[in-house]
C-alpha cells in the first residue's frame, strides 16, 4: 500500500504534528526519518522489516556501518544520517546537564549514559567531572577494555579531575554482555576511587552501570 492511500490523519507525518511524536511508534518514527520507501514496499512497512531483521529499535540503533548497510534499503546515507541524529540528542542532553546541577536532571544523566554507553562491543569507563554547583564541567572515556581494579588507574583519575577543577565525579561504564548488575570488581573499583578522590577533598556522586537498557546507580542502590 502506498502511503497516499493511507487516511491522512494515520500518515506518521501528519499524526506526529497532530498528535505529537510520543504518539507514534518505532515504526512510524522511523518511517519519518527513511522519508520513502523502496519498490514494492512504503516507508512504514519498510520500517517495520528492518526493525524486525535488526531485532529492535535498540540493536538498530547501535549496528555498525556493516551491520545496518546488509539491512534492506539502508545505505551509507541512511547510516551516517542517523548517526547524526544520535549525536544530536548526545549533544541537547549534555546542554540540560551543562546548565542545570545534575540532580535536577537525573533522567537525563541517565538517557545520555545509555545514549553514550549502550551497544558498546567493549567495556568503556566513563568519568563525569562536576563543578561546585554539581553542574557538568565535561566528561571523558578513561579507560577501555576489559574494566577491572588491574586496569583503572586512580592516578590518572584524580589526574583529570584536578586539571579540570572538578569538585565531584560521576562514574559510568558499560557491561557489553546487557547485564547492568554491578560486579565485585565494580565495587572494588569504587571504593579504590573513591578514597583516592577523598584526598584531594573530590566527591564521588556516583557509579553508573549501563546493560542494554538499563541503569543500575549505585547511590540508589546503597553502594556509596
Amino acid at each position: 500500500m502506498r502511503l497516499m492511500d493511507i487516511p491522512e490523519s494515520q500518515r506518521p507525518r501528519e499524526k506526529l504534528l497532530l498528535l505529537g511524536a510520543r504518539s507514534l511508534s518505532d515504526a512510524e518514527l522511523l518511517a519519518i526519518f527513511f522519508r520513502t520507501g523502496i519498490k514494492g514496499v512504503n516507508a512504514i512497512e519498510l520500517a517495520q522489516q528492518v526493525l524486525t531483521l535488526s531485532q529492535g529499535l535498540s540493536p538498530l540503533l547501535s549496528a555498525s556501518h556493516d551491520e545496518f548497510c546488509q539491512l534492506m534499503g539502508m545505505g551509507t546515507a541512511k547510516y551516517a544520517q542517523l548517526q547524526a541524529a544520535i549525536e544530536l540528542s548526545k549533544r541537547h542532553l549534555l546542554t540540560d546537564l551543562q546548565r542545570d546541577t545534575v540532580f535536577n536532571s537525573p533522567q537525563a544523566v541517565t538517557d545520555f549514559l545509555k545514549l553514550e554507553l549502550k551497544g558498546q562491543q567493549r567495556e568503556l569507563f566513563l568519568v563525569m567531572f562536576l563543578d561546585t554547583q554539581n553542574r557538568l564541567i565535561t566528561h571523558e572515556v578513561m579507560f577501555q577494555g576489559t574494566i577491572d581494579a588491574a586496569s583503572v588507574y586512580p592516578r590518572e583519575v584524580v589526574k583529570a579531575a584536578l586539571k579540570y577543577n572538578a569538585a565531584a565525579v560521576i562514574f559510568a561504564h558499560n557491561h557489553p554482555s546487557g547485564i547492568a548488575e554491578p560486579s565485585q570488581a565494580d565495587k572494588l573499583i569504587t571504593n579504590k576511587l573513591t578514597q583516592s578522590l577523598a584526598l584531594v577533598d573530590i566527591r564521588v556522586l556516583d557509579h553508573i552501570v549501563v546493560g542494554g537498557s538499563t541503569c543500575i546507580s549505585f547511590a540508589q542502590v546503597g553502594y556509596l
